[in-house]
């Protein structure tokens, strides 16, 4: 859905335009008319939204100018809570290189490949289980069930703690979703909580499940990423504090399910909308580790990401002061006329697909790229050649929030 919306109309804070899936035609908008652009918000100090891709590649590769450490999502965090709430995430320099290698190694694509064979079992296992239902919702039976599935192995947590671990990463990733929290970021109430991530009661659980895992695990020799964290000290020297591992695993139970979960959910969707698409895949297999990226890009399941401007400056003919929120829509760049040819085609075949999901190779590049790539290939491998037909059955629900591009329900027959 991207009807023209008029200038004037446009409000990128208006989070039950994000839940009826209507953002494209605003960021259609203001890619032609104002590519960056002051929008004001209800409980905020304001942003502005750059939509064009050269101008979010611009501000992702330059951390000296638009700095991370004033925190990355448009909440304003109060300056005597930001050390407190701070993760890799909202980390510039070399601290954030340090805290990047510290497990980098156990996401690259190398160390990845040893455990194709086993996340392979994983996905059939998962797909196996869907398929036998016959009609299900896609989202809780395929593309939540994988990811975490995935996640508990490499914190080396039982399979019975996923539900769980899903429920926690509703919770705080859809503090805006009345479905998901009863405690919204929206809702003057949450000031109680602000002092926690996302503002989210939800975050004292986590913290809790995580301490009792590195208590376990502090001076033993296990390769899971919760003893990495306790047990191997960062190349700067500095090891991390316990507020440091509170949020570094917070992170990591988030972002290790929900990007790659609403990719496969999106491409899903995508790929049932468009079914000679999905007969391309069916025919010939082995384009979908190509398609992986147009699912990337057709998903974009992180809609934005924030920088804040250490100094005055210009960008897209607009004077940017020093302190200014500045917001990326990775969206909108990957709908981006001027570089992607006709962007609202989904096309499995497309070519040199450099989209932003991932970010857009500065030094905040999604550390988990590689994973989530092969997650989702993993995934389509194992689905599309045993899909017969394939229909929706109800309606799609979608996450209302402007961070988070999710599906909550996907209702499906699949034979």
């Amino acid at each position: 859905m991207h009807i023209p919306v008029p200038l004037e109309d446009v409000n990128l804070d208006d989070l039950d335009r994000f839940a009826r899936n209507e953002a494209w035609g605003q960021f259609d908008t203001l890619r032609r008319e104002a590519p960056v652009h002051w929008t004001e918000e209800e409980r905020g100090t304001g942003f502005w939204a750059v939509t064009r891709y050269a101008d979010i590649t611009a501000i992702d590769r330059d951390s000296e100018t638009f700095t991370s450490m004033k925190f990355v999502n448009l909440e304003d965090v109060d300056d005597d809570l930001q050390d407190l709430r701070r993760s890799i995430l909202e980390t510039d320099g070399a601290r954030h290189t340090a805290l990047r290698r510290l497990i980098q190694r156990e996401f690259s694509a190398r160390n990845l490949r040893q455990y194709e064979d086993f996340l392979r079992g994983l996905t059939r296992a998962t797909v196996d289980a869907a398929l036998a239902k016959g009609e299900f919702d896609f989202v809780k039976e395929v593309s939540a069930d994988f990811p975490i599935q995935v996640l508990a192995r490499l914190l080396d947590v039982p399979e019975s703690d996923t539900g769980q671990l899903i429920d926690w990463g509703n919770q705080m990733i859809g503090n805006t979703d009345p479905d998901y929290s009863e405690f919204l970021l929206t809702d003057p109430s949450s000031d109680r909580y602000k002092h926690l991530p996302f503002r989210s009661p939800a975050a004292l659980e986590v913290f809790e499940y995580g301490r009792d895992l590195a208590r376990k695990r502090r001076g033993q020799d296990g390769r899971d990423l919760v003893s990495v964290l306790v047990n191997r000290v960062p190349e700067d020297g500095e090891p991390l504090t316990a507020t440091d591992f509170d949020n570094y695993f917070l992170l990591l139970v988030v972002a290790g399910n929900e990007t790659t979960r609403h990719t496969i959910s999106q491409a899903m969707l995508a790929l049932i909308q468009n079914p000679a698409q999905l007969a391309i895949l069916k025919q010939d297999p082995s384009l979908i580790r190509g398609a992986v990226e147009e699912f990337l890009r057709w998903a974009s399941p992180v809609y934005h990401f924030r920088r804040t401007a250490t100094r005055d400056v210009e960008l897209g003919g607009q004077r940017i002061r020093k302190d200014d929120k500045v917001v990326m829509w990775f969206a909108s760049g990957n709908r981006d006329e001027s570089v992607f040819d006709d962007p609202y085609r989904f096309d499995v075949t497309r070519k040199n697909v450099d989209h932003l999901s991932f970010g857009r190779g500065g030094p905040h590049l999604c550390l988990g790229n590689s994973l989530a790539r092969l997650e989702i290939r993993l995934m389509f491998e194992e689905l599309i050649p045993r899909i017969s037909e394939v229909e929706l059955t109800g309606d799609v629900r979608r996450v209302r929030s402007n961070f988070v591009n999710g599906i909550k329900t996907l209702p499906v027959r699949i034979s």
